[in-house]
Protein backbone atom coordinates (compact mmCIF):
# COMPACT_ATOMS: atom_id res chain seq x y z
CA UNK A 1 0.00 0.00 0.00
CA UNK A 2 1.32 3.14 -0.64
CA UNK A 3 0.94 6.83 1.05
CA UNK A 4 -1.63 8.02 -1.17
CA UNK A 5 -3.76 5.32 -0.70
CA UNK A 6 -3.16 5.08 2.94
CA UNK A 7 -3.91 8.86 3.48
CA UNK A 8 -6.86 8.39 1.47
CA UNK A 9 -8.24 5.49 3.46
CA UNK A 10 -7.35 7.86 6.41
CA UNK A 11 -9.40 10.54 4.96
CA UNK A 12 -12.15 8.50 4.09
CA UNK A 13 -12.36 7.05 7.92
CA UNK A 14 -12.06 10.37 8.75
CA UNK A 15 -15.59 11.41 7.08
CA UNK A 16 -17.31 8.27 7.89
CA UNK A 17 -16.47 8.82 11.46
CA UNK A 18 -18.10 12.81 11.17
CA UNK A 19 -20.76 11.58 8.93
CA UNK A 20 -21.82 9.34 11.57
CA UNK A 21 -21.58 11.44 14.51
CA UNK A 22 -23.83 14.48 12.53
CA UNK A 23 -26.30 11.41 12.01
CA UNK A 24 -26.48 10.81 15.59
CA UNK A 25 -27.07 14.42 16.17
CA UNK A 26 -29.73 15.51 13.53
CA UNK A 27 -31.32 11.96 15.38
CA UNK A 28 -31.43 13.79 18.69
CA UNK A 29 -32.08 17.37 17.25
CA UNK A 30 -35.43 15.58 16.07
CA UNK A 31 -35.96 14.21 19.18
CA UNK A 32 -35.11 17.32 21.32
CA UNK A 33 -37.61 19.58 19.10
CA UNK A 34 -40.18 16.97 18.54
CA UNK A 35 -42.22 18.16 21.55
CA UNK A 36 -41.47 21.85 21.12
CA UNK A 37 -42.86 21.17 17.13
CA UNK A 38 -46.24 19.77 18.65
CA UNK A 39 -46.95 21.94 20.50
CA UNK A 40 -46.20 25.13 18.28
CA UNK A 41 -48.75 23.06 15.73
CA UNK A 42 -51.34 22.98 18.49
CA UNK A 43 -50.32 26.94 19.27
CA UNK A 44 -50.88 27.28 14.53
CA UNK A 45 -54.06 25.42 14.68
CA UNK A 46 -55.31 27.95 17.57
CA UNK A 47 -54.29 31.31 15.92
CA UNK A 48 -56.33 29.64 12.58
CA UNK A 49 -59.45 28.85 14.20
CA UNK A 50 -58.94 32.43 16.33
CA UNK A 51 -58.73 33.98 12.65
CA UNK A 52 -61.53 32.22 11.42
CA UNK A 53 -63.54 33.56 14.06
CA UNK A 54 -62.43 36.79 13.87
CA UNK A 55 -64.26 36.44 10.27
CA UNK A 56 -67.10 36.02 12.07
CA UNK A 57 -67.00 38.31 15.19
CA UNK A 58 -67.79 41.93 14.92
CA UNK A 59 -65.02 44.91 14.30
CA UNK A 60 -64.34 45.22 18.06
CA UNK A 61 -63.94 41.28 18.68
CA UNK A 62 -62.05 41.30 15.29
CA UNK A 63 -59.44 43.12 16.75
CA UNK A 64 -59.11 41.78 19.76
CA UNK A 65 -59.00 38.09 18.27
CA UNK A 66 -56.58 40.12 15.78
CA UNK A 67 -53.90 41.29 18.59
CA UNK A 68 -54.28 38.22 20.52
CA UNK A 69 -53.37 36.09 16.98
CA UNK A 70 -50.73 38.18 15.69
CA UNK A 71 -48.92 37.97 19.47
CA UNK A 72 -49.07 34.04 19.01
CA UNK A 73 -47.83 34.34 15.36
CA UNK A 74 -44.99 36.07 16.81
CA UNK A 75 -44.02 33.61 19.11
CA UNK A 76 -44.41 30.72 16.89
CA UNK A 77 -42.01 32.62 14.53
CA UNK A 78 -39.51 33.66 17.40
CA UNK A 79 -39.48 29.75 18.18
CA UNK A 80 -39.35 28.36 14.89
CA UNK A 81 -36.13 30.44 13.85
CA UNK A 82 -34.53 29.33 17.47
CA UNK A 83 -35.15 26.04 15.70
CA UNK A 84 -33.74 27.10 12.90
CA UNK A 85 -30.74 28.11 14.43
CA UNK A 86 -30.03 24.95 16.69
CA UNK A 87 -30.34 22.87 13.54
Amino acid sequence: MNDDTSTAEKIIAKLETERDELRVQMHLAKEEFQDEWEELERKWEKMQHKLAAARDETRESSTNIGTAAKLLAEEIRAAYQRIRKTL
